[in-house]
Order: structure tokens, then C-alpha cells, then sequence
């Protein structure tokens, strides 16, 4: 004998999440079962103490058998009411209690729940099977997907017979299908055939809904409204439709037309005249076509007896639109002005169409709501002449307004005449045009903001032009501040200007200018088009930005620029340089190379001119040059002067424009202002902002403006569309080459060697003297062998005070703060740059305790991984090292497997001891080589950068030799660039030939020139 259970199943709905069900478990009550399947015996025998079973006990006894959710696979487990549940979905319960399938040997109780839904499921099924359901007009009106029972009388004597039983749950029931049609139309019409009707009138009503027609009390009854869905068939012969006519020549009033449309031949068009006879009747006088044939002809016979459709549709657009109604009584308008024919087009015609009524408009009306119309700007054809140039941003542009509707342009004039009318709709010449008031207001501000201006300034013409292509709606500068919606501004530029702006935009279709007879040095066509693009700027009086990859010559390019305009141009002022301290030095070395003619004033070190000994001093120069420290300290002497043009060199030192060094310099006054750099945006674009706001000013706007306008949404949001139109904006005051451009790079990898001067800090200039004294005090005491030695020993301390403090002092590396050195302050700027252009770098040093200290700073400040190979590295280490900055994996010496350690990362900057990685080495992944002190064997230094520029090299590879000016390393490399005093197989000895000068030499190579200790 077997046990068997007894489950006491319960329900409880909740709509619209569906049916709880939930079930106890009686071991009090049990059955003999024989004959049980081993499978089923099993799942029989599991007995429970009494109370709640588990649900998902209680899913296996209901959904064994229920292929549908593929037994119980679908059916969700929650709790009710802290008890274990299961959930099913108002179809689920519909389909399952159709027709239950529990195990066999489970005696199951249900309660009155239950039972009625396994009463009424089996019904529910034949409704939907047979689509025995209608809309509810009621339940619609409210904005509800309504719908009812709605039995045949031929299934109503055996159907009725179960309804009553269930009388008072019907409302719930209804409910119930509501609820499955409304979230499962599209699954159930796969099993229900029936309800495809039900779908496509739920769908029209859905979408009559969305279009804003919803309010569904335009119609009279619920016949009339099931007739207007196509639910019932009326037998209507015809479709109303409503005509709107525009006047005729010399008329002014507009005039609507009732038509028939044939169901059967759509394209067939009568006219009806409502308001004859007091629109009573349907007669033949009152029918025609509208080639105007006979009446009678016309008419077809079938019509007749229908003519109150005609009439019952002309409420229902007086329902819509109440603007129809005219005053005298409840009857259809039949001649309206131009105000009420625009409210009819603009938005009582879009009524009546959502509620399915056919309107017929003007053919023009559609290409006239498409047509947006425009405020345009007229250049005048005088502005832009060769007589007007160095006008600048700020020069006021004579110009002629029109407003644009489609192909018509309207003056000035016609404009004022139809806003003074105060009219949505005016025919002019023949054509109709919109202006909506909120257009004509927001026109009249802007006019009124330019009046105020005198004008269009080239600055609001340009931005005009560059932007008004963009996708969004651009206003024009500050002038519609107090408009509450943006204003679209169209600029004619006529064919002087449009020449100007297509210069801008591409720099190739500029006149070129060959290098001054003056500069002293060879200029790639690169280079030239950049010194004729910064003169062309130059003419007409606009400031700009050489932005080219560090390397490619922007200082070359300046100072060609600067040679011209001495050339060809009288002197009135001196040009002003403003740089880092640490290039002050590489200018002036530039400067003396290939503009040798160039009067030149160094406005830097202790003893700089103040007052009106500053003037004085700077009479007669062309250029002057100072920092960017000193631009704020001494903003009060170089205020004081109107330079000719005023250059910025490393011009990111201005990019947070709130610091009191940046607003100084945007302050001075100059006739040209020009930005170099190689980083224009280094982490933000407010940065190029405050570029722009020194060469161009107000250009890109208030900076809390260009934030809202740029800033957000492309830092933010990353939006390519305000990329686009941001480099749109930008791009006629900026010129950036790239190295890798193929127009740059002529055949193969070119090798540029620069040098790189740097000053002493305070602290390093103290140290270099106290050396140099020293061994000058006891260089005539001592022996020939001990005043080599003496010598030598000092040089090697000279040369690391030039490097770091920390070599002499014998500070921890790991605390050596780079403002310590000049040099490696402006080692961290170069590296950081071209770290920037995804470049790497090799960095050569002759004392491993500089390479040390290097590594650990340059970790610390770029936050990159450093390698640094010395003569203390092993074989091992040294083979790593090259794989991994070469992008390689090295091989075990153990195995053929390559090494994969957690530390195996590829490096970009790569340190190295002038002797160990000086030769023997490949090092192609670096284009950039830095010699930090000089070993003074052009030789010594040639082989080491060619570590890099060998076979294999694809990049432009640039040499970059470190100089302290004012020390024995400007003397000696003077003397090696110049081979003065020294023959050529001396200098390939080193510097031993040192030891062998005189004191007064020794005094006259090695005393520190203090003008160039920095403060």
C-alpha cells in the first residue's frame, strides 16, 4: 500500500502581475495507490509536516504534465504574503486551468477560486477563439484599452447557461481580459485566430491615441464611433472631406469646399454644397463635380438616402476644431480671413486628419511649413578690398539684412512693412509666406542689438559663416542673449570675403613667400607655407596658432616671420617674445644663427631694465625677449609698449587663463599676437580657450559661454557633431603639421640634431662658482700631475652641478626635486610632449648616479616605467631590457620560452650610461634622443644616437643636446661648433687637452657668466 498526499491548493489574483497560488500539505489524509509508476511513486511519497508546502514541491505536482511551460520550467517562484508561491502571468493561469494536468496520484482540493476559474478558463478560450469581444466605447473615452463580452445570439442559450452561474464575477472577468489583451495581444494571435480584428482596431486606436486624438467624445453614440473605427459598416458610399481654397486675385477672404470622396474610385471627387437650401437635403442642385459636369450625371443613384453622413461629419469638425463654427448658427464656416485659414492649416487640419477625415490644403502649404525662414546678413561687395586691410576681428562690416521664406528674400524694408501687419500669413508678390510672431520679435531684438553695435563686426561674420552649416541653430555671438529661443542667422559674404575665408580654412591656396634674403639657413616647403600663413594672418590684422609636432621647425618659421616684416616693412616697435626660462637660451641660439641681423634685447637676470630705462634700452631692437615670470612682474614695462607682434613660445603656460601671469600677458597691447605650440590642449579644452583669448580675443566668446556652448558636451559626452563643428570654429586660426604627415616627411627618415640651452638655478650657480674658485686658488700650488688631476676632477664636478645639485651634495636621489635643475625641468617638459605624440626616447648620461636619479623622477612626475642600463646591469638584464623597450619578448637562457614575468611591460623612456649603451645597441622604437651632458667627442655622441637612427628607422629621428649657458658647456660647445683655437684631432681626444691650458684660460673657460643664473 502506498501513501499518498493530499494538497490543498489556493489562489489569489493580483492584476496585472497575475495568479498566486500557493498550497498546504495534509499526511492526516492519505490514499492506497497501487499500480504507480517507479517515477511518479517517488515523487508521490514525499510527504511534508503540515502547513505551506514548498513552491517548488507544489510547481512539480501542478506542471509535471504541462507541456506549454515546459513543465513548470516558466513558472515563477515568490512570496505572498511571506508564504512560498508560485506566480503565473494572466494567460499562463488562462491556459493552464483550460485544461489541469497535475500528477495522477496527488489528491488535490482546490478552493472556490479554483474551481470557478477551471469553470470559466474553458469559456474564456472559446471567446477569444471565436472573438466574441467588442471595444468598449466608455471605457475608450477614458483612455483605457477597453473591452467587453460580446456574445452572438445564436451561441447565447449554451454560453449564457455558465455566465449566470458567475453573474457577480463577470466585471472581474472582463477585467481579466483586459488585462491578457493589453500585454499579450501578440502572443495570443498566434494561437487565436479570431482576435486579428480585435489587433487591428486596438493598434488604430493605440496610434490615434499617440497623435494626441484620443478624446473620443467627437462622436455622437457608440454605433456612430464603432462605424468610425471599422468595427460596423455603416454602408457609406462616400468619405467627407474638407477643402481649403485660397483667394483669388484681388480677393482677400479664403473659402472652404465639402467634397465626396467615391469609396470604390478613390481619385473621384464631388463637390457639395452644404449651405444652400439651409443645408437641408441631399438634392442634385446641390451635387456637382469639379470640372463642373452635369449634375445629374455626376450623381450616382446609390448615394441617395445617405446625405446625413454629410452632416454628422461636419459636427464632428466642429467638434475638432471649433474655429470652423460660424457665429450665426451651429453650421460649417464657409468664407474665413488669412488669421483663421493659418490656425486652420497650422493646426486644426492636423485634427481632423488624426481623426481620419481626409483635408485638402493649398499645394504650397507643405513647402511652405518646410521652408524655416532665415535672418540673412548681406555683405556689402565693397567690404575686403585690398583697401581695407588690417581690419581685424574687430572692424566693423557694412552689410544689408533680408529675411529668407523659402525662394523669396524679403529687404529690410518689406520686412518691417509685415511686421507692423502683425499677420501669420501675407502674400507678397504673388506668394504666400509664414512668419510666426515669435520669429518677427526675436528678428526685431537681434536688429535692434546690432543697431546698438553699429554693425557686424568680421569677428561675427566669420563665426556666422563657420557655424551656420552646423545641425543645431547657432545665435550670433551675445546679440540674442535675451531671446528665449535661438535664432537661425545666415551670413551672404561677397567675393572678397569669400576669397579671405577660403584662404583661412585652407592654408595650400595661400601666395607663398620665399625665405627672407636676410635668413641664414634653408626653409623646407613646409616651413615656408608656415611663415606665409602667419603673414597672411599678419595682413589682416588676425592673430593664429603654429601648432606643429615638436621637431618641425615653429621657431624656424617665427623667425623667418619676423626677418620679412624687417624687411619689408618700416620699424616702428619692437616685436615681443615671451618663453619658458629654460628656452631663453636655445631662442637666442637660433637667433644668432639664422638671423644673424636681427637687434636683439635679453629683458631677463637681476640687472634687467626697469621704467623709462626699460624704453630706452629697447629703442632701435626688433625683438625682445623675456619670461613667462617676468611677463607678470614686469607687466608694468611691457605694458608700456605697443609691440609689433607679440609671440608666445610654449604658449600651454597660459592654458589655466585664472592666474594672474596669464590674465597679464592677454593684457598687453600688441598689432599681432601669435601662439607656438606643440600641445595646445594638454588635459582640458578650456586650455585652447585661453590660447584663443590671447591671439584672437572674444573670438570663442566669454569662457563661461564657450564652456556651455563646447566644453560639456565634448568632454562629456564625447559628441562627434560638436567635435566637427568645434574643429570647424577653431581651424582658420591654427596650422598643425604632424610628423608622420606623408607632405612633411619627403623620402626617408631625416635626422635633426637641436640643442637644447638651458640656464642654472640659483643654487646650481652657487655651486659652480665655489667650485671653480677653489680649484682656481689651488691650481698654481700644485704639481703638473696634481694640477691635471685637480682639473679633471673638477670638470667632473662642473658637469654634474650642471645636471643636478644632488650629484655634488650627495642628497638621497629619491628626494632630488627636479627644481633643483634646469635641465630637468625642461627634460620633463620634452619627454612629457612627445609622450603626448605616443613617441618614445632614449636618454644618455655619463654618471649612473644621474641616470638613477633620472629614473626614479621621471617615474614619479610622468608616472611612467623607466629603465635605466649601466655598466652594473648584467647580460641578462641588459638583453631584457632592449626586448622589452623594443616591444619584444626575450627568451630564458634556460629554455626557448619567452619570458612573461609580471614586470615585463613595455617601456617608452629608456636611460642610458653614454658607455654601456653608447654602441652595439638597436634601439629603433625611439625617435627622440636626448644627451643630457656632453662628452664632448662629436664621435662618442654620433654613435650613440645611432642607436636610433639605423636601419629599421621609419620615424623622423631628432637629437636633442643639452647645454647650461653661461658654463664651460657653452664655451667648449662653441668651440666644437666653431673648431676655434682647437685642431680636429685634439677635440677627438676628450677633454684632457683641458688640463693643458693656462690659468687665465682655464678662468676665461670656466667662470660663470651670472646673467644667466635663474632667480
Amino acid at each position: 500500500m502506498i501513501t499518498a498526499a493530499k494538497v490543498q491548493v489556493y489562489g489569489e489574483w493580483s492584476l496585472p502581475a497575475g495568479l498566486s497560488i500557493w498550497g498546504d500539505e495534509n499526511p492526516d489524509e492519505t490514499a492506497e495507490t497501487a499500480g504507480a509508476e517507479g517515477a511518479e511513486v517517488a515523487e508521490v511519497a514525499e510527504v511534508a509536516d503540515r502547513g505551506t508546502m514548498d513552491a517548488a514541491k507544489l510547481k512539480r505536482y501542478l506542471f509535471a504534465w504541462h507541456k506549454k511551460s515546459y513543465y513548470g520550467a516558466f513558472i515563477e517562484l515568490h512570496k505572498n504574503a511571506g508564504k512560498s508561491a508560485l506566480l503565473l502571468t494572466p494567460l499562463q493561469a488562462l491556459d493552464y486551468f483550460s485544461n489541469p494536468l497535475p500528477v495522477k496520484h496527488v489528491f488535490f482540493q482546490w478552493d472556490e477560486e479554483m474551481v470557478k476559474l477551471q469553470q470559466v478558463a474553458p469559456l474564456f478560450k472559446q471567446v477569444l477563439d471565436n472573438g466574441w469581444l467588442s471595444p468598449d466605447f466608455e471605457g475608450w473615452k477614458m483612455n483605457a484599452n477597453s473591452w467587453r463580452l460580446q456574445l452572438p445570439e445564436d451561441q447565447q442559450e449554451s454560453v449564457e447557461a455558465v455566465c449566470l452561474s458567475i453573474e457577480e464575477h463577470r466585471d472581474f472577468l472582463e477585467k481579466l481580459l483586459n488585462v491578457i489583451l493589453s500585454t499579450s495581444i501578440e502572443e495570443l494571435l498566434e494561437t487565436y485566430s479570431g482576435l486579428k480584428r480585435i489587433s487591428d482596431v486596438q493598434g488604430w486606436l493605440e496610434k490615434k491615441r499617440v497623435q494626441g486624438g484620443s478624446d473620443l467624445n467627437i462622436w455622437m453614440d457608440e454605433e456612430d464611433w464603432l462605424t468610425e473605427i471599422g468595427w460596423k459598416d455603416d454602408g457609406t458610399p462616400f468619405r467627407v472631406c474638407l477643402q481649403l481654397v485660397d483667394p483669388e486675385t484681388g480677393e482677400e477672404e479664403w473659402h472652404f469646399r465639402v467634397l465626396l470622396e467615391d469609396r470604390n474610385h478613390p481619385d473621384l471627387l464631388r463637390y457639395y454644397d452644404p449651405w444652400s437650401s439651409g443645408g437641408a437635403g441631399f438634392g442634385l442642385a446641390q451635387l456637382e463635380t469639379h470640372e463642373d459636369d452635369d449634375a445629374e450625371a455626376a450623381y450616382p443613384d446609390h448615394w441617395r438616402g445617405h446625405e446625413e453622413q454629410v452632416f454628422r461629419a461636419i459636427k464632428r469638425w466642429l467638434l475638432l476644431h471649433p474655429g470652423l463654427q460660424a457665429e450665426s448658427q451651429e453650421q460649417l464656416m464657409q468664407e474665413i480671413s488669412s488669421e483663421q485659414a493659418w490656425e486652420f492649416m497650422s493646426s486644426g487640419s492636423i485634427r481632423l486628419v488624426e481623426a481620419g477625415y481626409p483635408v485638402f490644403l493649398p499645394a504650397w502649404w507643405e513647402q511652405l511649413v518646410r521652408a524655416k525662414p532665415k535672418l540673412k546678413a548681406a555683405v556689402k561687395s565693397s567690404v575686403g578690398s585690398s583697401q581695407q586691410s588690417m581690419f581685424g576681428l574687430n572692424q566693423m562690416i557694412k552689410f544689408d539684412w533680408k529675411v529668407a521664406v523659402g525662394d523669396l528674400e524679403l529687404s529690410e524694408e518689406e520686412f518691417r512693412h509685415i511686421a507692423r501687419k502683425n499677420q501669420h500669413l501675407i502674400q507678397i508678390r504673388g506668394n504666400w509666406i509664414q512668419l510666426d510672431p515669435a520669429f518677427i520679435d526675436r528678428v526685431q531684438q537681434v536688429m535692434k542689438e546690432v543697431a546698438k553695435k553699429q554693425g557686424l563686426s568680421f569677428k561675427d561674420v566669420l563665426e556666422l559663416h563657420l557655424l551656420q552649416d552646423m545641425d543645431h541653430e547657432q545665435e550670433l555671438g551675445d546679440l540674442a542673449e535675451g531671446a528665449s529661443d535661438r535664432l537661425h542667422i545666415e551670413v551672404e559674404l561677397n567675393r572678397h570675403l569669400t576669397g579671405l575665408i577660403e584662404q583661412l580654412q585652407h592654408s595650400a591656396f595661400l601666395p607663398q613667400i620665399q625665405a627672407p634674403a636676410s635668413f641664414q639657413g634653408k626653409m623646407r616647403k613646409y616651413q615656408q607655407e608656415g611663415t606665409s600663413w602667419l603673414l597672411f594672418l599678419r595682413s589682416f590684422g588676425l592673430g593664429g596658432c603654429l601648432a606643429d609636432d615638436m621637431g618641425l621647425g615653429k621657431t624656424i618659421q617665427w623667425i623667418a616671420y619676423l626677418l620679412h616684416i624687417k624687411e619689408s616693412e618700416p620699424l616702428q616697435t619692437a616685436s615681443l617674445l615671451i618663453c619658458p626660462t629654460s628656452v631663453l637660451g636655445n631662442w637666442q641660439k637660433e637667433l644668432e644663427r639664422f638671423a644673424p641681423s636681427m637687434r636683439i634685447y635679453l629683458h631677463y637676470g637681476p640687472d634687467r631694465k626697469k621704467g623709462e630705462a626699460f624704453t630706452a634700452a629697447i629703442q632701435g631692437c626688433d625683438l625682445v625677449m623675456t619670461s613667462y615670470h617676468l611677463a607678470y612682474l614686469d607687466e608694468h614695462e611691457l605694458s608700456s609698449v605697443r609691440w609689433n607682434c607679440i609671440c608666445l613660445d610654449e604658449a600651454q603656460n597660459i592654458k589655466n587663463a585664472y592666474t594672474k601671469q596669464s590674465a597679464a600677458i592677454r593684457r598687453l597691447n600688441g598689432q599681432h599676437r601669435i601662439a607656438l605650440t606643440g600641445t595646445p590642449i594638454e588635459n582640458r579644452l578650456t586650455e585652447l580657450w585661453s590660447i584663443y583669448d590671447f591671439i584672437n580675443p572674444g573670438y570663442l566668446g566669454k569662457r563661461n559661454g564657450f564652456n556651455k556652448r563646447f566644453v560639456h558636451g565634448i568632454e562629456k559626452t564625447k559628441d562627434p557633431v560638436l567635435v566637427g563643428n568645434m574643429q570647424q570654429y577653431i581651424q582658420p586660426f591654427l596650422l598643425r603639421r604632424l610628423k608622420n604627415d606623408p607632405s612633411i616627411e619627403l623620402d626617408l627618415p631625416e635626422k635633426t640634431e637641436s640643442k637644447v640651452y638651458v640656464p642654472l638655478t640659483l643654487e646650481q650657480g652657487t655651486l659652480y662658482e665655489s667650485v671653480v674658485n677653489d680649484m682656481l686658488a689651488k691650481v698654481e700650488k700644485l704639481s703638473p700631475m696634481e694640477r691635471r688631476g685637480l682639473i679633471l676632477s673638477s670638470l667632473t664636478r662642473l658637469k654634474q652641478i650642471c645636471n643636478h645639485p644632488s650629484l655634488v651634495l650627495k642628497d638621497a636621489y629619491s628626494h632630488g626635486s627636479p627644481q633643483r635643475s634646469a635641465k630637468m625641468i625642461r627634460l620633463l617638459e620634452m619627454i612629457g610632449e612627445l609622450r603626448m605624440e605616443g613617441d618614445r626616447c632614449l636618454i644618455f648620461t655619463q654618471f649612473v648616479e644621474m641616470g638613477k636619479l633620472l629614473q626614479s623622477t621621471i617615474e614619479r612626475e610622468l608616472g611612467e616605467k623607466v629603465m635605466f642600463m649601466h655598466g652594473g646591469s648584467s647580460k641578462l638584464q641588459r638583453d631584457e631590457m632592449i626586448s622589452r623597450f623594443q616591444g619584444q619578448h626575450p627568451q630564458s637562457l634556460q629554455s626557448s620560452q619567452p619570458i612573461r614575468s609580471p614586470q615585463h611591460k613595455e617601456s617608452a623612456v629608456f636611460i642610458l650610461s653614454l658607455k654601456t649603451g653608447g654602441v652595439g645597441l638597436n634601439l629603433t622604437a625611439a625617435n627622440h634622443v636626448f644627451h643630457f651632458d656632453r662628452w664632448w667627442n662629436p664621435a662618442v655622441e654620433n654613435q650613440a644616437t645611432d642607436r636610433v637612427y639605423r636601419i629599421g628607422q621609419h620615424k623622423h629621428v631628432q637629437v636633442h643636446k643639452f647645454v647650461s649657458l653661461g658654463t664651460l658647456e657653452e664655451r667648449i660647445d662653441e668651440m666644437l661648433a666653431r673648431k676655434l683655437e682647437l685642431a680636429e684631432d685634439i677635440v677627438g681626444t676628450g677633454d684632457k687637452w683641458i688640463t693643458e691650458l693656462s690659468t687665465d684660460h682655464l678662468r676665461d673657460l670656466l667662470t660663470l657668466r651670472r646673467d644667466w643664473i635663474e632667480l
